[in-house]
C-alpha cells in the first residue's frame, strides 16, 4: 500500500482524490500522515510538504487546492501535521472561525424572522468555509488538530474551543447513536447516521467516558459489519479503537481512491498503537 500511495503522488508533490487527479490539500494531508506515521519515503514527504506550503494564504489559513485564494477548513488538516512556524498562523486562523449559527447576530436574526431552531444549543464549532454553518467533518478534524497543538502549548482558548467542539458533536448526534454530516434533525424529522462520519466523530471524542457513548459505539459496530468502503471501514476501525473497542476482522473492500489507501494505512498504524491522528504526550 505504501508503494501505491507513493506512485499516486503528482508531479507537483500533492495527491488527488483519485490517482492521476488534480492535487488537493485533503488527500495530500492524509497521504503525508500515513507516510510519516510509517516513517517511510522521506523524499515523497518533503515534496508533499512543499505542495502544502504553496497553499498557505496571507490570512494564515490554507486553500483547498491551487488556484483558490480563500482559506477553508483544510487549515485544520494542516495543523494535524504539527507544522512549526507556519503552524502559528494556521492556529490563529482556526481559532478565529466559528459556525454562523453560534453567533449572537444570527440567533437574533432567526428569532426576528420567526425561523424555528432545530437545536436548543449552538456551541461554537467549525464550518467548511468561513461565515457559513458548522458541520461535523471540519469540527471533528479541528478537534483532533487542537488536541495535538495543546500538547505543545498551554492556551485557555484552545481548551475552551475543544470543549465547545465536543458539545457540538454530542448535540448533533443522531437518534440512532451515530452521526451524519451534522444535521441530525431537519424540519422536525430525525436523520440517519453514516459510517464515515460516525467513525470520525468517535475518533474526535477519544478520551470521553465510554458509558456516555455506549449507544454510539454499538452503532459504529453495526455500521462496520455492513460497510463496503475503505474510507468508512478505516474511520470506524480507528473510532472504535480510540474507545478501547477494537473490532475483530474487518470487512473486505476495494481501494478505489487515494483516501481509501491513506486511511487504510492510518488504520493499520492505529491497530499497532501509533495513530498519527491522535495527540500523544512526549
Amino acid at each position: 500500500m505504501l508503494e501505491a500511495l507513493v506512485r499516486a503522488q503528482n508531479s507537483d508533490g500533492g495527491w488527488g482524490y483519485v490517482p492521476g487527479g488534480p492535487s488537493w490539500a485533503e488527500p495530500t494531508v492524509y497521504a503525508l500522515l500515513a507516510l510519516k506515521g510509517a516513517e517511510a519515503e522521506p523524499h515523497a514527504v518533503r515534496r508533499g510538504q512543499r505542495f502544502l506550503a504553496q497553499l498557505r494564504r496571507p490570512d494564515g489559513g490554507l486553500a483547498p487546492r491551487p488556484g483558490v485564494e480563500e482559506s477553508t477548513w483544510v487549515t485544520a488538516l494542516y495543523l494535524l501535521l504539527e507544522p512549526d512556524a507556519a503552524g502559528e498562523a494556521a492556529l490563529a486562523w482556526v481559532l478565529r472561525q466559528t459556525g454562523r449559527e453560534s453567533t449572537l447576530l444570527h440567533r437574533i436574526r432567526m428569532k426576528l424572522l420567526g425561523v424555528r431552531q432545530e437545536y436548543e444549543a449552538a456551541p461554537a464549532a467549525w464550518p467548511w468555509y468561513p461565515g457559513t454553518a458548522a458541520w461535523l467533518v471540519p469540527t471533528a478534524v479541528t478537534l483532533l488538530a487542537l488536541r495535538k497543538v495543546r500538547i505543545r502549548r498551554s492556551d485557555p482558548r484552545i481548551a475552551e474551543r475543544i470543549r465547545e467542539g465536543e458539545r457540538f458533536l454530542l448535540v448533533r448526534r443522531c437518534a440512532d447513536g451515530g452521526w451524519n454530516h451534522g444535521a441530525s434533525r431537519a424540519l422536525g424529522f430525525q436523520s440517519f447516521s453514516y459510517p464515515e462520519t460516525t467513525g470520525l466523530a468517535l475518533l474526535a471524542l477519544a478520551g470521553m467516558q465510554a458509558t456516555d457513548l455506549e449507544g454510539s459505539l454499538r452503532m459504529a459496530e453495526r455500521h462496520l459489519k455492513r460497510c463496503r468502503s475503505w474510507e468508512g471501514i478505516a474511520w470506524l476501525d480507528m473510532g472504535l479503537r480510540a474507545h478501547g473497542r477494537p473490532p475483530g476482522s474487518l470487512p473486505q473492500a476495494p481501494e478505489r481512491t487515494v483516501m481509501d489507501t491513506a486511511l487504510r494505512l492510518l488504520a493499520e498504524l492505529a491497530a499497532r498503537g501509533a495513530n498519527p491522528l491522535l495527540a500523544r504526550t512526549r
